[in-house]
């Protein structure tokens, strides 16, 4: 059985890094997220880098922290915090060591110190929108 560091949010996350995995955090995420019974759950569909008026700067870095901020938009309809997403999900177009640090430093902006959900990140050769580069989904554990 391995060890297991483990990190917890005041939300009642449970954000795990598990001995004999590599440490995650400096490229923004944990390995595992573990959510409380009697946890709702909301879904958060893929919000990309588009403002209210559907205006996609061409810039990455600028792509990311608005769909980060669209992202935060959805999960506090949703009743939640930034602090409950359990998982993200990243598609980044044209993927790259150079987008990957943004996208960790976008991630150390919105959750601080605070352990960073889990996160799969899927290089792809185009999404939705033309001169769209980001995406990210989440699942949110808002405490019943």
């Amino acid at each position: 059985m391995h060890d297991l560091s483990v990190s917890t949010t005041t939300t009642s996350l449970t954000m795990l890094n598990p001995a004999g995995l590599y440490d995650p955090s400096a490229n923004g995420y944990s390995h595992v997220a573990m959510v409380p019974p009697g946890t709702r759950l909301a879904f958060i569909a893929g919000q990309g880098g588009e403002t209210a008026d559907g205006t996609l700067v061409d810039d990455f870095q600028q792509q990311v922290r608005q769909a980060f901020l669209n992202l935060t938009t959805a999960v506090t309809a949703a009743g939640g915090r930034m602090g409950q997403v359990a998982k993200l999900t990243v598609l980044i177009v044209d993927h790259s060591e150079q987008r990957l640090a943004v996208l960790s430093d976008e991630v150390k902006r919105v959750w601080g110190t605070a352990p960073a959900p889990a996160c799969s990140l899927i290089p792809v050769p185009r999404l939705a929108l033309d001169g769209m580069l980001f995406e990210v989904d989440a699942v949110v554990a808002i405490p019943a």
